[in-house]
């Protein structure tokens, strides 16, 4: 199927849906090769989910598209999960480390539950990993995760998305193919300070041929005034500004950027949060050309996302994000391991369960976790751009696999 007719594909799948016509939605965990659903696995008793999701503060955005998400493959499957009942036991995030893992507590302690998702904030996601660890309850967590735990001898923190520098490794290479010559770096620290991301890019970029004006340039998460970044950038006369910003600094900055009136020629490239989910919405027009690399776009041509995106715009109205497909995936991965862990189901064997999980059919395409527990999954380069009516990251090409 081409990208000029996936939007009718798209509106086909919605239409039967919407007719009540019964066309099988498929498990996004199942492989060619292994066709058991939680259809398939009789009944057990039911079973205690927790979700960490900030429901206020700057990472909401985040959270409603993480709870979209893993709320979309509940529907689709009765609300069970390996063939259980789930009672989905919801707690607030916030949006700093310690309320994070404050949630991570209340759903250990208080409310015993099997297994653990969600979670918006990679600095809350490492505060958290010694409670995980020490309560032996997996936390199947659905954003990006910081590059510190890759390091850390962990068993029980898994994710479904990606560590927090590969969206600046995955595109480095091909940004300095493209740049057209001198390249400005912009970005933020993560929430928890840290430059990872920024740094990785930097130092692929280099290791590919690239010319990098300066030092990079920074701010602290949250920002949103970037007066004095984007006017040293100008004077630097560079061919082309990278940038790594996520929620509300990737909306200013790209404000912001459009209206210094660069000259046409100067590209902007970006990690993929720089316009993926809700802030692509904010950033309008402004956000047109930005040239950016992610383990996921909406358009991707394999019949786990069509039914995925259908469902999704059907349920939601919008198209789905990187945010909501991870944690989508994160209930694949607990419908699949809990099937499989169901004779003996408690969370030791629920985390024996999702270390042998194989390949994950998944919207994004096929993936399996890594020896760190993170998924071993292609990334994409993509344009945003008008796709009929709807601005969006279109597809482009097919960068390296990673993980």
């Amino acid at each position: 199927m081409s990208h000029l007719n996936r939007r009718q594909a798209l509106r086909l799948f919605a239409a039967a849906g919407a007719a009540g016509l019964t066309a099988p939605i498929l498990s996004a965990c199942s492989s060619s090769d292994d066709t058991t659903t939680s259809t398939q696995v009789p009944s057990g008793p039911p079973i205690k989910i927790g979700m960490i999701v900030p429901q206020t503060g700057m990472f909401k955005d985040f959270g409603n598209e993480l709870d979209n998400g893993f709320s979309l493959y509940l529907q689709q499957h009765d609300t069970k999960l390996g063939g259980r009942p789930v009672t989905l036991v919801k707690a607030d995030e916030g949006e700093t480390a310690d309320s994070g893992k404050a949630a991570a507590g209340k759903l250990i302690n208080d409310e015993k539950v099997l297994a653990i998702t969600g979670v918006a904030n990679p600095a809350a996601m490492l505060a958290m990993a010694g409670d995980i660890e020490n309560a032996k309850i997996p936390l199947i967590g659905s954003n990006a995760s910081p590059k510190a735990l890759q390091t850390m001898s962990l068993k029980y923190n898994w994710r479904t998305s990606f560590v927090s520098d590969e969206p600046g490794f995955a595109i480095a290479k091909w940004a300095a193919a493209n740049a057209g010559g001198q390249l400005a770096v912009c970005g933020q620290t993560g929430p928890g300070g840290d430059d990872d991301d920024v740094a990785s890019f930097v130092e692929q970029y280099k290791s590919a041929g690239g010319n990098v004006a300066g030092q990079a340039r920074t701010v602290a998460y949250g920002s949103k005034d970037f007066a004095n970044m984007l006017n040293a950038v100008k004077s630097a006369n560079v061919q082309a500004v990278y940038a790594l910003f996520s929620g509300v600094s990737a909306v200013e900055f790209v404000k912001q950027f459009r209206n210094m009136h660069f000259p046409s020629n100067v590209k902007l490239f970006g990690s993929g949060p720089l316009t993926e989910g809700a802030v692509l919405k904010q950033q309008g027009d402004a956000a047109k050309d930005i040239v950016t690399a992610l383990n996921y776009s909406p358009d991707l041509d394999n019949v786990a996302n069509r039914r995925f995106v259908a469902d999704y715009q059907k349920a939601f109205g919008t198209v789905p994000s990187t945010y909501a497909m991870a944690s989508y995936d994160a209930a694949a991965v607990l419908d699949k391991a809990i099937a499989d862990a169901t004779r003996s189901l408690d969370s030791v064997n629920l985390n024996a369960a999702i270390g042998r999980l194989g390949q994950i059919d998944s919207p994004r395409g096929g993936w399996q976790f890594s020896q760190t527990r993170t998924p071993l999954q292609r990334w994409y380069l993509r344009q945003v751009r008008n796709d009929g009516a709807v601005l969006s990251n279109v597809l482009t090409a097919e960068l390296a696999t990673r993980g």
